[in-house]
């Protein structure tokens, strides 16, 4: 029996019924097959794949094309998961024209379901006017990877009570606006559980702990496919696959440089006369 496809108005149920939510970032193909396999209810291409993919230092430079390019990948996998398409930096921030051909665009050609949005209350105006159009909007606050620098470094979020009330605000001001879910990112726990209380829509949490309707990781991090790995306090690790990819790799060189492989079960053989004159071999007759 084919799983059920998720939607925004499942996700509200979920919340509602108490079932949190999984999601997981996915960037490629075979990622996004191997995450539905797995029974993922949410996959996000996050622009985070300007680290973990590119190598980048931040998320800035990804471009609304490269987002478009690992969406469609990631829809061409998968059915049943719910695929949200990260809006890269400065895509939204311009005329309302402008934000929606951007969306449009990461819609049409990416298929995704959905687009996530930074920001809060500052931005509502732009949720609204999408979620007008018909765009379901995910919005995301606490750290804001697109406003790194001008918070100051990656720093948990809304450890003072003025903090903690301007992105309790803000979580309101996006709910009104009419986002389906809000991404909650290293924000107190304290913060998140009333946010997640006072709010109708789903939370998903990222190093904002346990009481949020639904949980994010990057697909890097959870798996440790990387190198070097970066430990991260809110990150649990379920596999090593960077060791065993390496490990892999390095097998196969030691067999190719020892000539271990490949051997005659890896060959294929022809079917002709080996002493024909194709190989150099002496035709009949001679």
């Amino acid at each position: 029996m084919e799983p059920k496809s998720m939607s925004t108005i499942r996700m509200k149920k979920m919340k509602a019924d108490g079932v949190p939510i999984s999601v997981i970032t996915a960037y490629d193909y075979p990622s996004a097959k191997l995450a539905e396999e797995a029974g993922v209810d949410v996959i996000l291409v996050g622009d985070s794949l300007g680290n973990v993919v590119q190598g980048q230092q931040s998320t800035l430079p990804v471009t609304l094309d490269e987002m478009i390019y690992h969406t469609k990948m990631v829809t061409r996998a998968v059915t049943a998961p719910f695929v949200v398409g990260d809006m890269p930096f400065m895509t939204y921030h311009g005329s309302l024209d402008q934000t929606l051909r951007n969306i449009g665009r990461l819609m049409r050609e990416g298929l995704c379901k959905a687009v996530k949005m930074e920001g809060g209350a500052e931005i509502a105006h732009t949720v609204e006017a999408s979620v007008q159009a018909g765009v379901p909007v995910m919005g995301h606050i606490g750290l804001t990877p697109q406003s790194v620098y001008q918070i100051g470094g990656y720093r948990v979020q809304g450890k003072t009570n003025e903090q903690a009330r301007k992105l309790l605000d803000d979580a309101k001001a996006l709910e009104q606006a009419g986002a389906f879910a809000i991404v909650l990112e290293l924000t107190t726990d304290e913060l998140s559980e009333q946010i997640t209380k006072q709010l109708s829509i789903p939370t998903i949490g990222i190093g904002a702990g346990p009481h949020c309707d639904g949980q994010v990781l990057v697909f890097h991090d959870l798996l440790q496919y990387a190198s070097p790995v970066f430990p991260k306090k809110f990150v649990k690790a379920y596999a090593n696959i960077g060791d065993a990819i390496r490990t892999g790799i390095a097998a196969y060189v030691k067999d190719v440089k020892t000539r271990s492989f490949p051997t005659q079960e890896h060959a294929f053989h022809a079917d002709l006369d080996m002493s024909g004159p194709l190989y150099g071999g002496k035709s009949e007759g001679q």
